[in-house]
This record gives structure tokens, sequence and C-alpha cells, in this order.
């Protein structure tokens, strides 16, 4: 405004509208909106102090009058916005200043994308007979999302009638509700027979998409677009009014390109005393003023600035007719020319039909096909043909509810989710669509699917697991009795041990206690036992627990003795106590141990089936590690997703350990049973679900099958039937508990790492017997070399005859010969300095 406008024209919203029109009443700046208005606009000002001129007409009282006419007492009133709430106040306060019986229910959408469980609650909390509710929704797209989910949830029955919110319910596409038997009401403000909105859809569609949104060739002219046509025909209009009757009216306004007001550029917002538009309420009554038969019908207005003098269609959907016209309403006469409605139904059924279809899928152990022909040969038909779990658990069901049923498996295979267009496959589709009457299956509970089909409570509990190719069973190594303790303490006993040798070397060393006095024909002498040599043996005796032929005296040596044989009293006590499950069980190493393996790794591939739970378990999850999972499985080269159980399973089996496949539990478990038995499950399971028996929305037999599961569970044949079928008739139990029978019998494999020490302990201590005995006969000759040399010296200095042999006595010899000496030994406290 500042720089200077004749009006303003915009869209504005229930939170933005207040503001708008007190700025321009403030500023006498005229307002026109296509906006949707609301009855309580500028209601306390008088008439000359309304500068808002609002293109979409009020329907508040058409409502009144459809409703009046259907004769609905309680209404549900759905609504998203405030100007949904500021609707709602207006129907309230006409209703009670005119004493109408109408009970009004008002219901806040919160979250339009997630509507179900408000639509499910909704519909628990109404009576039984016919459900009336309103539908006031802020744009089309919106009222599009919650009629889709309506539809989901089965609230599209012939006792369901809807008042659709807006004036565009010829734009909506209602084609999916024409066979549920719901009616469906609402209004139409642009007439198709006027020849403005002929000429205007004609210009529409030559228009530019790119430039113009929704225009072009085909696009039909939407509501909004329309009323912006009318609203610029309202300000053309006026504009060329005041111009005929003063054309020079505003020639001091424009001053070399600039639009002045009271002297001054634009209007100034800022001041502190606001300068009003000074031709604001001359261009309001012009505008007031105007009348014409625009695009949207006969656009006039009343002294608030509302439209008046409008005319409005009303529109139905029934059941197997498409949406009509039925009735005509007139702000001036109201609800008239009312046409007369046949709204086709249904065939009525001649009598209650026990016989239920049971949608199921082949899926081993819940259904499998017999054999052909039963024991006598007689051909096997209907139900007779299958056997499995869900088998059993349809014939127990059937036989504590009391109905005859038919086992039907679904012809795309599928377990049931949307597919690209928004519509469900599998079981859960044949639900939506009555085609069956429940699904007897593994079928998860989940919150997507019961949305639109109901579950009985869980006749099974499960969750996602993780199935690889079971590893070789690893062979003992020729030291695997040292893998009762770790390397590192292997390694820390061996550093003990010298450590502690060296510890009672040194004190031996200072202790007066551990020396002795020996007596000798060389004189006394000073000993220890604890040289170093004795020190590593006394210790090692200790370790092994075979003790030595010395011990400490000192005190001080003792507590290096005592603590070292409670460390070794605690090392063999543990070292024994691990050994014989170390030695008796061959031991699987598998290469993944959780799902944080499988996320952090790229070379095991790894996905779900393609349709169901799991894979939207892992597509909709917001926890880091599955999402993580997700990402590689969607954006993975080779083909990770399988279109059946047994094909994931096969695959695991044929990937040589390159392939993980994410499977139900109780799947898992089942094909862990089953021949070839290389497969197995590793880590917990990912999450926490159930199988239901799903029926559709509002079945008569929920209950009564929800009473059944109860009882079976109760009484033990849910447990009895999964040991029949996953226990009872696995191929693996025997083999398994064979070889637990013989795990406790060691192998040579087991233990030949301690005859290799014993053998290489003997060679070794031979070897270095030879090696004493060859230093010490070399040692001795030399000796004796010496020695022989010394004495012919002294022969021949003192004349002395050698002997006839030549040869010369040993001086050892000769010296035991001579004299015995015995070596005496005494202990004796000396103190060294």
């Amino acid at each position: 405004m500042s720089k200077g406008i004749f009006a303003m024209f915009g869209m504005t919203n229930q939170s933005t509208l207040a503001m708008v029109t007190s700025l321009s009443r403030t500023f006498h700046m005229p307002y026109i909106s296509p906006s949707t208005p609301t009855n309580d606009s500028n209601s306390w000002a008088p008439p000359a102090k309304h500068f808002s001129l609002h293109m979409r007409p009020l329907y508040d009282r058409a409502m009144i009058d459809v409703i009046l006419k259907y004769r609905w007492n309680r209404i549900h009133y759905v609504y998203d916005s405030k100007e949904g709430l500021a609707r709602i106040e207006a129907l309230t306060a006409i209703i009670t200043r005119e004493e109408m019986n109408i009970d009004l229910d008002p219901v806040m959408v919160t979250d339009i994308n997630d509507c179900y469980s408000l639509l499910r609650h909704m519909d628990g909390r109404m009576q039984d007979g016919d459900k009336f509710i309103v539908l006031d929704l802020t744009t089309k797209d919106d009222l599009e999302i919650i009629l889709k989910q309506v539809l989901h949830v089965g609230m599209n029955r012939a006792n369901y009638h809807y008042l659709l919110g807006g004036l565009a319910m010829d734009e909506l596409d209602l084609a999916e509700f024409r066979h549920g038997g719901v009616n469906i009401t609402g209004f139409r403000l642009m007439n198709p027979v006027l020849p403005r909105l002929e000429d205007a859809q004609r210009d529409w569609g030559r228009l530019n998409p790119s430039f113009w949104t929704g225009a072009g060739s085909g696009s039909k002219l939407g509501l909004d677009a329309a009323l912006t046509i009318d609203a610029v025909d309202v300000i053309a209009k006026g504009l060329d009014s005041i111009h005929e009757s003063k054309s020079d009216i505003f020639r001091e306004v424009f001053r070399r390109g600039k639009v002045y007001n009271n002297d001054t550029i634009g209007i100034k917002c800022k001041t502190d005393l606001p300068v009003p538009w000074q031709h604001g309420p001359m261009l309001m009554n012009k505008f007031k003023s105007v009348f014409f038969d625009g695009v949207t019908g006969r656009v006039a207005f009343d002294e608030r600035g509302f439209r008046k003098n409008y005319q409005l269609d009303v529109l139905e959907l029934g059941q197997y007719t498409p949406t009509r016209k039925v009735a005509e309403w007139s702000s001036d006469t109201g609800l008239n020319h009312q046409h007369p409605t046949h709204v086709g139904k249904a065939p009525a059924s001649k009598g209650k039909n026990l016989t239920k279809i049971v949608t199921t899928i082949m899926s081993k152990p819940y259904l499998m096909y017999r054999n052909k022909t039963d024991e006598d040969g007689t051909p096997l038909v209907g139900n007779d043909r299958f056997e499995g779990y869900c088998a059993d658990l349809a014939e127990s069901i059937a036989s504590i509810v009391g109905f005859d049923y038919i086992l039907k498996p679904v012809a795309d295979k599928k377990y049931g989710a949307k597919d690209g267009e928004g519509k469900w496959n599998g079981m859960v589709g044949e639900l939506t669509r009555k085609e069956a009457d429940l699904a007897i299956a593994p079928l998860t509970i989940s919150s997507i699917r019961e949305r639109v089909i109901d579950f009985s409570k869980p006749f099974m509990s499960l969750g996602i697991s993780i199935m690889i190719k079971k590893p070789e069973k690893q062979k003992p190594g020729v030291f695997s009795f040292m893998d009762p303790l770790s390397y590192e303490i292997w390694m820390c006993i061996v550093f003990s041990y010298i450590g502690v040798s060296i510890v009672l070397w040194l004190v031996s060393r200072f202790s007066p206690y551990e020396w002795q006095i020996e007596d000798s024909i060389q004189g006394p002498s000073f000993t220890n036992d604890f040289t170093m040599l004795n020190s590593l043996w006394f210790s090692l005796g200790a370790f092994m627990q075979q003790g030595c032929d010395i011990s400490p005296r000192s005190v001080s040596g003792r507590i290096v003795g005592s603590v070292w044989w409670f460390f070794t009293l605690i090392i063999i006590s543990s070292y024994t106590a691990n050994l014989a499950a170390f030695l008796t069980v061959e031991r699987m190493l598998t290469p993944i141990e959780s799902a944080d393996d499988l996320a952090k790794q790229t070379e095991i591939q790894y996905g779900t089936l393609d349709s169901g739970s799991t894979k939207s378990f892992f597509e909709t999850s917001k926890i880091k590690v599955y999402e993580r999972m997700w990402a590689f499985m969607s954006k993975s080269d080779s083909k990770v997703f399988v279109n059946d159980t047994e094909i994931g399973v096969k695959r695991v089996r044929d990937s040589k350990g390159k392939y993980a496949f994410l499977l139900e539990s109780t799947m898992n478990d089942y094909y862990n049973q089953r021949k070839p038995c290389n497969t197995m499950k590793v880590g917990d399971n990912l999450d926490s679900k159930g199988y239901g028996i799903a029926t559709p929305i509002h079945s008569d037999i929920r209950e009564p099958i929800n009473l059944a599961v109860l009882t079976l569970r109760e009484n033990g044949e849910l447990q009895k039937l999964v040991k029949k079928w996953w226990y009872d008739k696995g191929e693996c139990n025997v083999e398994a508990d064979n070889k637990g029978s013989t795990q406790s019998a060691l192998t040579l494999s087991n233990v030949a790492g301690i005859f290799y020490i014993l053998i290489g302990g003997l060679g070794l201590s031979m070897l270095v017997s030879l090696l004493e005995f060859l230093l010490k006969s070399r040692m001795e000759a030399k000796r004796q070399r010496k020695y022989a040399a010394s004495l012919r010296a002294k022969r021949s200095l003192r004349g002395t005859p050698e002997r006839e042999n030549g040869g010369v006595g040993s001086p050892d010899m000769n010296l035991q010969k001579s004299m015995s000496t015995v070596p005496i030994a005494r202990s004796s406290a000396v103190s060294l300095v």
C-alpha cells in the first residue's frame, strides 16, 4: 500500500482473515478474495465499515436445509481447520436459534494422511442404523485423501450417508463408491450449462499450462480459478462504472506515474495516525453494487460484502448410480426443485449363507496339497485336498463357531500389500473386495492392514528372524587344549611365571635365612638353594601342582610361594572347568550373529519376500540399523527379494553362505527341521508380532472367531498343532540327537597336541642328555690331557721313570685311593654386608 494501490486481491484462511479485514477496514482499502468466508466476518461492524468482498458464497444454510430434508438427527462433523470450526459454530447458532432437534458431534482431524484410527473410533461410537457424517476439509486434495481412507476402512456401506463440505463435489472422483451402497451428497456452485462458464472453459483450455497451473487442453476449470475470474470482473466493472460517471475522478491521484493519497505517495502504514485511502469508500460502494452473470453464476453482494442471489446445485451419488443433480438450493428460496432420487440397491439375499469362503495361501507347513487320492484310491476333493496347520485350524474354528467353509488359495499367491495404484493385492485385497469371508493363513497383524480389515486375537506369536546356511562344524585343532584360556591369558601366565621366578630369586638373595654354610676340604662356603635355575624349577613345579625338592625358608620367600600357589589354584581350576566343554563340543563359527552384523557388511546379500509384512517392516522402519538394511536391499544389484518362501530358502542353501533370508521365525524354525538340515537361525528376532484370522470390516463372525481362538489357546490345541507340524513331522531331530549322544567321547584330534608335547619333550630330553654327555666328555678329555702333560713335565724334572704302559694315573683315582673326603654342612646365620 505504501507504493500506491486501488484495491487488494488475494487468498486468506481463518488465521489471516481477521488481520487482513482489520487492515482493509483501518485504511479503507477494498479487499476482494475468492477464499472461504465465515459468517462472522465483519459481523460486528456497520455496513459502511465493511471493506471486504467475498467471492465464495456461504453455504451454512444450504447444509442445514439438506440435513432437514434427509431428517438427520445425529451428525458427526469431521473438520480439519479453523474455517471448519467456524462453520460448525455457524451451524450450531442456526440450530440453537431455530430450536432444531439436531445433535452435532464435532470430530477434529489432526493428520489428514492417517485418519484410519479416527474413522474406526468414530464408527465404533455411532449407533446402529443409518449413520450421517459431514466431511468438511480445507482443500479438494484433503477431501480425496480422507475419502480413500473411508473406502479402506469399509465405511462405504448402505447405511452410511455423507454430506461433503465445499462447493465443487463434481470435481471429485467418486467412481469407487458406486458399488458399496453408500450415499454421498454435496454442492456445486458452477452450473455447467451457463454460457459464461462454457466461454471461460474454452479460454482456459487455450492457455499455456507451463505458465497457468492446471490450464491447457483437456483441463477442467476449477472453482478457485472461476472465482478469481469473477473477482477480476468485479474490479473491472466497478472501475468502468466509476469512469462512466466521472471520468476525471482519479486525475489528481496519478502524478508522474505514481499514486497519491491526500497529497502523499501511497498509503503510509507506519504513522501514528493512519491515513485511509481517500477513494476507498467510493470504490467499495461501486464494487458492492456490481451484479452480473459470471462463471460461478449470479454475482451480487449485500451490504456486508457477501454473495447474494446465488444458486447451488445439490448433487448425490448413490449405489449403482453416477453423481447427478437431485435438487437446487437458492439463497432466496432455499431448497427447491427437488428431483426424485432412485438410489439403486443391491439385490437382497434370500437367506443367510452359512458356507464361508476362506482365503488362504499355499505355504508349508501351514497349507499343503495332500496326495491326489485317498488310501483306498478315492480322488480327494474340496477341503480334503489340503493339509497343514491352517487346514487343521480352520476345521477347529469352524466346529466351534458353527459354519461350513471352503478353502480357497489366493489367486495371486500374495499375502497382501498395496500395489503401485494404492490398491490391495493378495488375501487382504480379496477381503476388502468381499471376495472372501475370512482369511486363515500366516497373515501378520499390522496397523496398515488393520485399517482395511479386522483381525482376531493372534493364534501364533513370532518375529522377523535371519536364516543363513549352516556353516561346517570346526574340528578341534592340534592345540585345542589351549582354547579354554585366551591368548592374552596364556601370555600373562608366561610372564607371571618368569616374574615370580625372578622375585623368588631376588628375595632369596637378600634374605639371610636362605643362605647356609658348607664345610669341605677347601674350607667353609656360603650356598643358596634358590639359584635362578632352581627358582624357575620351583615355580614350574608349583604351577604343575607337582612340587619340587626345595622350598623357601624365609618369610619373604614363603609369601612369594603362597601367592603363586593361590594363583595357580585359580588358574588350573578355571582351566579344568572349561576344558571339558571345549574338547567335547564341535563349534560352528557363523559369519554373522545379528542384524547389526548384516548391516555392517556387504559381502553377504540378504532379502525378504517381495510382498508382505516383513518387507513393509524394513521399508517403514525408523531404526537406523533397519534403515541401512533397507537401503542395501533396495539398491542391491542382484534380485534379493523373492516371490515365495521356498525360493528364498533354496537360495540360502545354494548360495554357499553368501545370502541370508529374512523371514518370520516360525517359517525359519520349520525349514531348519527339513532336509538337508543345512540352514539355521541366528540372532534374536528383530520384532514381535502375531498371526491373526482376518475378516472384512464389521464382519458378523469376528467376535465368534475371537472366542474360538481364545478357547483353542486355553485348552492347548494351538500348541499341539505347532508340535505336530513343526517337530513331530521334522526330518532333522533324530540325526541331531544321534550326533549329540556321541559328542561326549574324546577323539585323538581333541588331545593330539598333548601327545605332540609329550613326544617333543621326550625327544628334547634325549637331545639335551646327549649334548650334556658330549660336552662333559669333551671337558673331561681336555682336563685329563692337561693333567697328563703336567705330570710328565714334573717327572722329567725329577728323573722319575714312566710306567710301563706309558700311562698316568688319574688324579682323581690317586686321590681317591689315598683319602676319602666327606663334606660336612651346617647352617649358619651369616650377615652379608
